[in-house]
């Protein structure tokens, strides 16, 4: 198959060489390593040099560089690599002097989990980098590279499979790819993380939260379904979330004494990783849950749209205590867009609640069904 060119690549390219680190970060497995590499295809081999973290030897060799060491071991090369920075203790300082003393360097890193690496750079790198998320495979970024007619035929199987470059890659071995991708593979920095030795327990919380995207949750009742409390339901969820597999919305508030304070949903990034916790790929005609699926779908293409786009936007739901509600809202410069998903394009007449139209300044508001959604991703 055609290597499916990603957004960034060109967003990356006039970044090059303005003498600020690159950092991309995003799930493990979803092309970080793959976009650098088509980035520097155009660079002769000879000028670049690649690291990888996941390898102990470059590990302790990254962990205790002073300058002259670090000079030395980047020669006469103009761009280094550095692969899954997060492994390294004390990366940050390595990087700050690799950004200093290295000025006609290049320094490209990734890393698969942004609170080890957060917690290195926050400091260190202050207005010495710049800093993007991957995800996988958007419907545009499929779009350019393959057209309409494979997006239609496709999506009934990324709504399953999800968009994993490798899943889109080896649709025939699915199944069997994502079984890897989402076991210990994909939490493996989280289990790597300090104070993480229960496994199991992350287990059954993926499971649970798996089942629930869509409605709102509750530490609690979690933590009373997995065996466990809220405070370590709440620290696992941090960590899931810093490494990619999921992320949060909150409920949305402000004017109206009825919306609703301190509701939150937790959705997945990928549609495959939520149904392989599940272990459950039945086709869609035998789902109960496709509206489920539809919502995790449409809102994670939201997410890599506007980041891909550059738009800068609050996400959050929106419920009363009458029980009005919206799926999904997005909030730039003080106006809403707001959107319904609907699977079924017959029950695609939903109107926006009259108490938000008249409260907050709607910019746009959309039912979203397989029929119109590539209008707004």
């Amino acid at each position: 198959m055609e290597l499916i060119k990603r957004h960034l690549q060109q967003t990356i390219t006039e970044k090059l060489f303005k003498g600020k680190v690159i950092m991309l970060i995003g799930a493990r497995q979803v092309g970080k390593s793959t976009l650098f590499a088509q980035l520097l295809s155009s660079h002769d081999n000879n000028e670049v040099m690649s690291l990888n973290c996941d390898e102990p030897e470059v590990v302790a060799m990254l962990e205790n560089m002073n300058t002259s060491e670090l000079r030395m071991l980047v020669g006469d090369k103009r761009i280094v690599m550095i692969d899954e920075a997060q492994r390294v203790p004390g990366i940050g300082m390595t990087l700050k002097r690799m950004a200093d003393n290295l000025n006609d360097v290049q320094i490209l890193v990734t890393g698969s989990s942004s609170f080890q690496l957060r917690n290195s750079l926050e400091e260190t790198l202050t207005g010495r980098k710049f800093e993007y998320n991957l995800y996988p495979i958007s419907t545009s970024e499929l779009m350019s590279t393959y057209g309409l007619l494979k997006v239609k035929q496709t999506l009934e199987a990324r709504l399953i499979y999800g968009s994993y470059p490798d899943i889109l890659n080896n649709s025939s071995n699915a199944k069997e790819l994502l079984m890897n991708i989402s076991g210990s593979y994909l939490y493996k920095d989280i289990l790597a993380a300090e104070g993480i030795r229960k496994p199991a327990l992350l287990d059954k919380l993926l499971v649970a939260l798996a089942l629930q995207i869509g409605s709102e949750v509750s530490y609690n009742e979690l933590a009373q379904t997995i065996g466990s409390d809220s405070k370590t339901v709440e620290k696992y969820i941090d960590l899931l979330e810093k490494c990619y597999v999921i992320f949060r919305l909150s409920a949305f508030n402000r004017n109206l004494r009825t919306e609703l304070k301190k509701g939150r949903k937790i959705y997945f990034y990928d549609n495959g990783i939520r149904n392989a916790v599940l272990q459950n790929f039945a086709p869609i005609s035998l789902r109960n849950d496709i509206g489920a699926l539809w919502e995790n779908f449409f809102i994670s293409e939201r997410i890599k749209h506007n980041h891909y786009n550059g738009k800068y936007v609050r996400s959050y739901f929106w419920r009363t205590t009458q029980q009005q509600e919206i799926d999904y809202i997005e909030e730039e410069d003080c106006r809403f867009s707001a959107f319904e998903m609907k699977w079924n394009v017959k029950r695609s007449s939903a109107q926006i609640p009259q108490k938000f139209a008249s409260s907050y300044d709607v910019k746009e508001f959309a039912v979203i069904t397989p029929e119109n959604y590539i209008d707004w991703v």
